[in-house]
Order: structure tokens, then C-alpha cells, then sequence
């Protein structure tokens, strides 16, 4: 019987994993800190190692904790810190650096540029947002130039983009699924939010090899299995989602007009 969903929360300075029941009862968790690293000023950085050990041993915790085993799960769902940018190689799923945290300030002179430019205006019209080094596009540039030969290997496909959704995907189903969901992509100023789906003219602007990026799907959506080694069964992933649209939507703010307010490593109010 799959009775039981196990959801990830992949957050900035933890990881958590919670198995529920069918009546949404906490039936086992676990929860690890992580490091932080500050290699310069206004510079936040996270091993992508410690995201994915730190997931792994939570997700073991809680199925420990609830007593249950792997193929009694029918679903996992994944929400996590939105922002944060990673680029690892697609033959071995080897990091090529630590990912850059949302909070990260590095391409502040990029963006004051492109809104010396004139750009922001359609940049907001076709995302919702505005320039600034807190979305992920420009960290994702920044690594391209900065990195030894990531563009060129960017430019012949051999590596891929994620936020930490689609990272840990990639990792749960052994490089299998290359996915986010529109939530996510909808944080990195390279996604049409009209068109649903990643803008030429965005990625042009910003100097982003389309064949980095994953394929965008509803936040409830086929992502793909676990490899059965993991946890014991190969687990279906049905749920990827950033971490402040999915207190949104677990606030029930359906409405057009209703607010939420979180408050964990950072303050975030979303309106509908």
C-alpha cells in the first residue's frame, strides 16, 4: 500500500524531509544544517555536495522516523530555495563549483548596467521582475565567464542548468530528468511567464546558452522515479514547486488579491 507522501524542503541553511499520511498527519522527520561559505563580500555560496547529502540523510530519517519503507510512498514533492543557481556536466553529474545562494550580490554592477541599457522595462513585462542579482540568470552568466571552459562546454551541451529543484532531480533519478517547474524558472529573468517558456531574447540578453537549460513543467507533473538504490524502491517524484509558492499555495491564497508572509532565512510577501 502507498500510503504515505514524503515531501523534501531544501532550504539555505538546511534540509528537512517529512513523511505524511493520507490525512496530512506527520508521521516521521528529519532535518540537517549545512555550511555557508563567504568568499568575498556580498558573496553566498553552498556546496552542492552538502545540498545533496544533507537531502539524502533527511529523506532516510524521516522513513526511519515513520517507521515505513520506500515503496509505501506513492509520491515525493520537492520545494526548495529558489534563486540559488547550479551548473554541473551531464556525463557525470560532477558540480563544476559551489552554487551561488539567492542572497549573493556579485552581478549587482551587471544589472545597474542593463538598466543603464534601458532593458528593465521589457525584461519586467515579460517576467514580472525586476533586474538584480537576486534571480538567478545573471549568477548563471557569472559562472559561465568566470568558470574555465564552462561556456564553451555550455555551448556544446555537455553541461546542465538548474536551481537546487532541479539539481536534486537530476540526482534522485541518476541524471535521468533534466526538469524544473514554472515556479521555479519563472525566478531566473530567462523565463516568458505569457508564453510559458524560456525567451530568446532574454537569453541573448543575458548570454545564456539555451542548451543549458532544463525542461519546464507544471508544478504537479510527471518528474521521473528515484534510483532504487537510494532509498530501497524506486519512488515516483510528483511535485517540484519554489519554496514561497508553495506556502502560497498551502496558505490556500487562490484568490486573486489574497498575501502571504513567510519568515525564515528572509522575509517573502506574495500577492495573488
Amino acid at each position: 500500500m502507498t500510503d504515505y507522501l514524503l515531501a523534501i524542503d531544501q532550504g539555505t541553511t538546511s534540509s528537512r524531509a517529512i513523511v505524511f499520511d493520507k490525512q496530512g498527519a506527520i508521521c516521521g522527520l528529519g532535518q540537517q544544517e549545512f555550511a555557508q561559505h563567504f568568499p568575498a563580500d556580498g558573496w553566498v555560496e553552498h556546496e552542492l555536495e552538502d545540498i545533496w547529502a544533507s537531502t539524502l540523510a533527511v529523506c532516510r530519517q524521516a522513513l526511519a522516523a515513520a517507521g515505513i519503507e520506500a515503496r509505501q510512498i506513492a509520491s515525493i514533492g520537492i520545494t526548495n530555495q529558489r534563486e540559488t543557481t547550479a551548473l554541473w556536466e551531464r556525463d557525470t553529474g560532477k558540480p563544476l563549483g559551489r552554487a551561488i545562494v539567492w542572497q549573493d550580490r556579485r552581478t549587482a554592477a551587471q544589472c545597474e548596467r542593463l538598466r543603464a541599457e534601458g532593458v528593465e522595462a521589457m525584461v519586467s513585462r515579460r517576467t514580472g521582475l525586476l533586474l538584480d542579482p537576486y534571480f538567478s540568470g545573471t549568477k548563471l552568466g557569472w559562472m559561465l565567464d568566470n568558470i574555465p571552459g564552462a561556456r564553451e562546454k555550455a555551448e556544446r551541451g555537455l553541461l546542465a542548468f538548474g536551481t537546487i529543484d532541479t539539481f536534486l532531480l537530476w540526482r534522485l533519478t541518476g541524471g535521468k530528468v533534466h526538469a524544473t517547474d514554472a515556479t521555479n524558472a519563472s525566478r531566473t529573468l530567462l523565463y516568458n511567464i505569457h508564453r510559458h517558456c524560456w525567451d530568446d531574447e532574454l537569453l541573448s540578453l543575458l548570454n545564456i546558452p539555451a542548451a543549458v537549460l532544463p525542461e519546464v513543467k507544471n508544478s504537479a507533473d510527471d518528474f521521473g522515479t528515484t534510483s532504487p538504490e537510494l532509498f530501497g524502491a524506486a519512488i515516483s517524484v510528483g511535485a517540484l514547486i519554489g519554496d514561497q509558492q508553495a506556502a502560497t499555495v498551502g496558505q490556500a491564497c487562490f484568490a486573486p488579491g489574497m498575501v502571504k508572509s513567510t519568515y525564515g532565512t528572509g522575509c517573502f510577501v506574495m500577492l495573488n
